[in-house]
Parts: structure tokens; sequence; C-alpha cells
């Protein structure tokens, strides 16, 4: 008799508004829909879905902790479309993969370990991403730059998108140091962190061997 693989899938959004438009609701039902479709093992069935209005800084979200425990007593898998709808931080999702199986559909390949490695990675960027924001502005307002209102300067925009670029670099920099020791190319560089789901520094677009190119040189290796 085959045993048919459960789901659980979980969504979130933001904001109110964003949960009565659908605004952010409907790309994460798509993925998950493109995940089940594509990725999954047949036959399956989805035995829950549900979803919060919440920023993800909050652990004690209802219906993340009702998605949670139906999986775990069901010993079925909770599928959510991008690892932070689930939560931006790295324990919480550490203490989650220890709760029950957990599979990120625009990461469909990656394993537990793999989940665990890339929400620390994406952790130390938003904190790199802060740091370097916050550096960029205070040089900023040193130099007399008048900040605020709504016509922010053009010069501490391209400080901050200088800064998420640098701290995207950084983020993959083991991958691409160990992967060029190893003799990989590029563009086999790229194809690996597509196929792995890495989100590339606008969280929307496709790894290109120039891109990784760029970066390499960026950091040095």
């Amino acid at each position: 008799m085959t045993t048919m693989k459960q789901f659980v899938i979980y969504t979130r959004v933001s904001t109110k508004k964003q949960g009565k438009s659908g605004l952010g609701l409907e790309a994460q039902q798509r993925d998950v829909a493109l995940y089940l479709e594509n990725y999954a093992v047949e036959p399956h069935e989805v035995i829950g879905r549900y979803c919060d209005v919440d920023t993800g800084k909050h652990a004690e979200r209802p219906e993340l902790q009702q998605a949670m425990e139906l999986a775990r007593k069901s010993k079925a898998t909770l599928l959510v479309a991008k690892l932070d709808r689930l939560s931006r931080d790295v324990e919480f999702i550490a203490g989650v993969i220890k709760r029950c199986d957990l599979i990120v559909a625009s990461m469909p390949n990656a394993d537990k370990f793999q989940l665990h490695i890339y929400a620390a990675l994406a952790e130390q960027e938003r904190e790199f991403i802060s740091l370097r924001t916050k550096s960029a502005l205070a040089e900023a307002k040193a130099r007399g730059v008048k900040l605020g209102g709504n016509r922010p300067e053009a010069e501490v925009r391209h400080a901050a998108v200088k800064a998420k670029s640098e701290a995207n670099a950084e983020r993959i920099r083991t991958i691409l140091s160990n992967s060029r020791a190893a003799g990989m190319t590029y563009k086999a560089i790229a194809d690996e962190l597509n196929k792995l789901g890495v989100a590339t520094a606008t969280e929307k677009g496709k790894w290109y061997d120039s891109t990784v190119r760029r970066y390499a040189l960026m950091i040095q290796v």
C-alpha cells in the first residue's frame, strides 16, 4: 500500500492591506502550486492551509503554530513559498526544522542543512546591509547632505544600493571560494546557485556568470 505524501501549507503577509488585496499572497500561492505540480512526489495531498497577517519578527503567530502542530501530529511536511515567509530569525527557523519536516517551494532541492545555512546567511546579510546603510547615512550627514523628507539624496540611495550589492557578495563568499577552488566556471557556479534557489540581490532575479564574476572580483576570490 502506497503512503500518500501530506503537506501543510503556510503563507504570511505583513499587513492587513496585503491580506485583503491578495498582494504578496497570490505570489506565494503560485510558488507553492508550482512546487506541488513539479516537485512533489505522487500521490500527495494538502491537509491544511494556514495564513498569518503579521510581521516575520513575531514568533507567536497563531496560524503558524497551528500549521506546525498539524504537520507534527500528522507527520506531514510544512510547505512555505519562501524562507522569509516563515521567519527572518535563524534560531526560529532552526526550531521549526527540529519540530517538523520543512520544504521551501522556491528552493525545492534544499535539504534541512542547506535551509539552516541559507537562513544564517540571510540574517548576516540583513545585519550587514543595516550597518552599511547607517554608516553611509552618517557620512552623508557629516558632509552636510540633508536627509529625510520626500526627496532623498541620490548619493544616499547609491550608497544603500552599493551596500546591498557588497553584502550579497559577502553572503555567497564561501560558495564562491569553494567552487572556484574546485575549478568550477562562473557559469557553473551561477547554474548551481539557481538550482539551490539562492536568492539574488533583488530576490526575484536569476544568477548569471557575469554576476558571479563581478561578485568574485568584488570580494577577491
